[in-house]
């Protein structure tokens, strides 16, 4: 990558890291069958062992973006491996779902440093290069959207070969790497923030982050049902939680979500926009497919992992190709194309209403690796443009935030559309809300604007 091997392990390392919390994201889609089974759960409930990662990563990516800032990406970073390794040593052995639950909120939570440090920290590795910093963070950028492609994969096998409690036991390997290489080769923090612990606990808007999570965990609870009698109580809970949140991230000094941030910068909204829809459509296809293939379709979870193959490859093959394709097109030209790609996989995907044969879901999952690949990493540089370098760490934290929040909204409305039966028939039910959210993300890629800005 560079002239510098210190920085292309550094690298590696931050790649790593950065990896471990999209691989976690989606390596559980091919668990959950296997977890209601082990647990006796319905669709609706074990759809929150994908919720309680995404909600922790939904709030943590933001958060850690502004600490790394202030305290500095490194440690930060080896900070969030260190917990992962210990998290996923102890959570094999969790003795019901609840605590499962837990020990992914955890995980995510240390998972939720590596890419906001990573994005602080490529200005260093580039001028410790002496390249660009767009080689580092394209190498950075291809770990985040790869891990995900290869999730169900390696997934998929975990569990047909060992069991669930492999996809904790494979993050403690991995975070140790990370650890060592990070430590040994990327540059040290420089002179950051210090204080008394009850001033910087005051300043990281606690408030702000709980009510957050609180509006996000009410809203859900009121979509899937969760309580039949309080639904309506529920859901007016969490819209009154979600304006006090605004109310106060607005007028706090150094807020958790920076709304004024998005305010003042109409690209970067529009980014953040665009990649939240996106990660909608394609975790519907990415959480919604798998089980239909294994319920459905009758398939084994080492199968469905198999099938979902050439989605990461795909994946993988088409991010380098797009990376390049930037660069000779521009961001918004290659966006465009991607979420073109992207309605044309999603209405594709109505053919599973008739069949499930091998070769037709090979197509299509290859057919949907394309768009993923190249949206994915559109959206990313996208987001590196419109933003100044003193902002970045925050703003890669809300981007990270965006992909888990149109997850959620997926996993949500997944319980939903499951909730009378996986079958073909609420699976071509998706494929209309897939389009739909497919036709938005088209319109706000057509309204974005690319402008470099200094820094």
């Amino acid at each position: 990558m560079s002239n510098s091997p210190r920085t292309g392990l550094a690298v590696a390392g931050l790649s790593l890291g950065t990896a471990l919390n999209p691989l976690n994201s989606s390596m559980i889609a091919v668990a959950l069958v296997v977890l209601r089974a082990d647990f006796a759960l319905d669709v609706a409930t074990v759809t929150w062992v994908i919720t309680a990662f995404y909600l922790t990563s939904a709030a943590g990516q933001p958060l850690m973006g502004r600490l790394a800032d202030r305290f500095g990406p490194r440690r930060l970073f080896l900070l969030g491996m260190a917990l992962v390794a210990v998290t996923c040593a102890l959570a094999p052995f969790a003795p019901n779902f609840a605590l499962l639950c837990v020990a992914r909120a955890v995980m995510a939570l240390g998972t939720a440093t590596a890419y906001p440090s990573a994005v602080v920290m490529v200005g260093a590795l580039a001028r410790q290069a002496h390249v660009k910093s767009t080689r580092p963070l394209g190498r950075i950028q291809m770990a985040n959207t790869s891990a995900a492609a290869v999730g169900p994969v390696v997934g998929g096998l975990l569990v047909g070969f060992v069991g669930w409690q492999a996809l904790f036991l494979i993050n403690l390997p991995l975070a140790v790497a990370a650890i060592l290489l990070v430590r040994r080769f990327a540059p040290p923090d420089g002179e950051r923030e210090s204080g008394r612990a009850v001033e910087l606990l005051r300043d990281s808007d606690v408030p702000g982050v709980l009510a957050f999570v609180g509006s996000m965990v009410l809203a859900m609870m009121a979509l899937l049902n969760v309580l039949p009698d309080h639904r309506w109580w529920l859901l007016a809970a969490g819209t009154g939680l979600a304006v006090l949140f605004v109310w106060r991230e607005l007028r706090f000094a150094t807020p958790f979500l920076d709304l004024r941030l998005l305010g003042r910068n109409r690209p970067l909204l529009l980014v953040y926009l665009g990649f939240a829809l996106f990660s909608g459509v394609y975790y519907f296809a990415f959480f919604g497919l798998p089980q239909l293939l294994q319920e459905a379709g009758g398939y084994s979870p080492g199968m469905v992992g198999l099938l979902m193959l050439p989605l990461a490859a795909m994946s993988v093959v088409v991010t380098p190709v797009a990376v390049r394709a930037i660069d000779r097109f521009g961001v918004k030209r290659v966006l465009i194309a991607g979420v073109v790609l992207l309605v044309t996989a999603s209405g594709m995907m109505w053919l599973l209403t008739g069949s499930f044969a091998i070769p037709l879901v090979l197509a299509l999952t290859a057919l949907l690796g394309v768009p993923y690949g190249v949206v994915g990493i559109a959206s990313s540089q996208g987001m590196y443009v419109s933003t100044r370098a003193e902002e970045r760490g925050v703003a890669a934290g809300i981007f990270q935030t965006c992909r888990y929040l149109g997850a959620i909204m997926a996993t949500v409305l997944i319980g939903v559309f499951y909730g009378t039966g996986v079958n073909q028939a609420n699976w071509g039910l998706m494929v209309f809300v897939m389009l739909g959210l497919g036709a938005v993300v088209f319109a706000v890629s057509l309204l974005w604007r690319e402008r470099t800005l200094p820094g």
